[in-house]
């Protein structure tokens, strides 16, 4: 858990640039998902979250929440960062967005009962920002019996082929697969990876069922918003994110 800390300095350092950078393409439309955003209703992963009780797990500046409240969800947008949350309550006041609570703290350490929410969402949020092995079994912690936990991370494709000094992703392998763990974000802040198998026994061994593995290609058209690819079909080769569908028996 020594990431906290440096995590939530690194989000409220560099949130309003975020937000002004991506916001255009994160809240152009309802329910997009990953660096590519590909639109729910394509994948088919979330589903009708009318009258459910929804947790967004690392909301950024709420684009998830507001887009699930406007569709009769009852959102609670969770993150590390007090700027990030700033700017999720400015989102929650723009017309076409729902209302929705929003809580500061870490993924590691959920300050929810359990059994609390029908449904965990996380886009690149907490899950990516947190070491797995700790926040799944919270994520799984605070569902109800029956309730998904849907996420996206970055694919071990991606971390593995990510070249740091030209700060692009290559056709080459560039790091170890096996020990993925802590991704270094500079000044003490770390995203976290995990490869395929050790991803599927910490999402069992939270007690979730596995049900299914989406691993989205974007249209040819489509450009990342977040990563310079090289060459610049990169993620139709290979798979940048994994969305992943799991529930509470």
């Amino acid at each position: 858990m020594s990431s906290i800390g440096s995590n939530r300095a690194h989000w409220n350092r560099i949130s309003r640039g975020y937000q002004a950078e991506h916001d255009t393409q994160i809240g152009a439309a309802p329910r997009l998902w990953g660096m590519f955003s590909i639109p729910d209703a394509q994948l088919e992963a979330l589903g009708d979250v009318t009258g459910r009780r929804v947790l967004e797990l690392g909301s950024g500046a709420g684009q998830w929440s507001g887009s699930l409240a406007a569709d009769g969800a009852t959102v609670v947008a969770f993150d590390l960062s007090e700027a990030q949350l700033a700017a999720a309550a400015a989102r929650a006041g723009r017309p076409g967005a729902g209302g929705f609570s929003r809580v500061q703290g870490a993924a590691e350490q959920l300050p929810f009962r359990s059994a609390s929410f029908d449904v965990v969402l996380c886009d690149h949020g907490g899950l990516s920002w947190a070491p797995p092995r700790v926040a799944v079994p919270e994520a799984a912690r605070v569902l109800r019996a029956g309730g998904r936990l849907v996420f996206t991370v970055a694919s071990p494709w991606l971390e593995v082929c990510y070249d740091d000094a030209a700060d692009a992703v290559t056709t080459e392998l560039r790091r170890d697969y096996f020990g993925l763990g802590a991704v270094d974000e500079g000044d003490g802040a770390a995203s976290y990876q995990l490869g395929y198998g050790d991803w599927v026994r910490t999402l069992r061994g939270a007690g979730l069922i596995i049900d299914d593995l989406i691993e989205a290609r974007p249209d040819p058209a489509r450009a990342s918003g977040y990563a310079v690819f090289e060459p610049p079909d990169w993620a139709r080769r290979w798979p940048a994110e994994m969305l992943w569908i799991a529930r509470k028996p």
